[in-house]
């Protein structure tokens, strides 16, 4: 039986010189020793802990001698910004990405508005880089750097190791970053979406990267209006659906299992304004885990509220 696809040579930077590898376009922000904040290009950042753990962490791929690298390296503090789809964003992440100029040179005519996150304003002695206030969201982050022993990396030129397996410098030319979330900043307007139900015209403009090809350009996918596609007939709610949401309304407040199972005829279009008007309830009646008992309450106070 004859194959459709043909075989391609496996070279370096393989997600863009032998294939084609969607990416996400963020611009990362670092510290300088000087207090400057600068920014570096980067589609290689994924998500990396993002459950069962207790913190949520994004993974970086980097040059280890770039100015983000240098300063990860140094304070351990960045942010990274997604920028939103306009042709003058990406031409100017091409520019902040390209390597050799200092983070002065790079800062001097930047074409974004920098301003402080929310971190300074919890822990104001530690020093934080600025965000974009362009970008529709922001992760104000910090470097686990004790993951594979990597505390104490330092890239200088003639390094010849150790390499690390997975966070830290992990070969000749690179390294990895293992970023805890700290905070998630996002626009209200986008903010108000994800808690209220996700519609068509309600996401981000968000460009799809394609890398840099040919030697000569970067390609990237300019925004267009997503498309949802249902869920099979019969495949409604289920508990582990419910109990997904219920994690996500709020970061103090939390549901059992139990409660969860309350809610799973709840049409899924009203599920997160049911859940956020429980989490209103345990607010005002100081509770922090949501239980089945608190459940039939709030369902009671419910139906009276209906009735009456």
């Amino acid at each position: 039986m004859s194959n459709s696809f043909s075989d391609l040579r496996i070279v370096d930077n393989f997600y863009q010189t032998s294939g084609f590898f969607p990416m996400p376009t963020t611009l990362i922000s670092t510290l300088c020793e000087d207090g400057l904040t600068t920014l570096g290009a980067y589609s290689l950042i994924f998500p990396y802990y993002i459950a069962g753990k207790k913190y949520h962490a994004m993974l970086l791929q980097c040059r280890n001698d770039s100015n983000t690298a240098t300063n990860l390296f140094k304070n351990g503090k960045c942010a990274i910004n997604f920028i939103p789809d306009k042709r003058k964003y990406f031409k100017e992440a091409v520019r902040l990405g390209y390597p050799g100029d200092t983070p002065q040179e790079k800062m001097k005519n930047c074409n974004f508005t920098m301003e402080d996150g929310l971190c300074i304003e919890a822990d104001p002695e530690t020093p934080r880089p600025k965000i974009i206030a362009e970008a529709f969201q922001v992760y104000e982050c910090t470097w686990i750097s004790t993951l594979d022993g990597a505390q104490d990396d330092v890239f200088h030129e003639g390094y010849t190791g150790p390499y690390r397996d997975f966070n830290g410098i992990t070969s000749e030319a690179g390294a990895h970053f293992i970023l805890r979330i700290d905070k998630i900043l996002i626009k209200e307007k986008y903010k108000q979406i994800i808690l209220n139900g996700t519609r068509h015209g309600g996401f981000p403009a968000v460009p799809v990267d394609y890398g840099y090809r040919d030697n000569t350009k970067f390609w990237y996918t300019p925004f267009r209006r997503p498309r949802s596609s249902a869920l099979p007939k019969g495949k409604g709610l289920d508990v582990s659906v419910v109990m997904y949401s219920a994690d996500r309304i709020d970061d103090k407040i939390k549901f059992t299992e139990e409660a969860c199972e309350k809610l799973v005829k709840v049409p899924r279009v009203f599920l997160n304004r049911v859940l956020v008007s429980c989490v209103n309830w345990a607010r005002e009646n100081n509770v922090t885990l949501i239980t089945e008992e608190h459940m039939n309450i709030i369902n009671d106070k419910r139906s009276k509220e209906k009735n009456g």
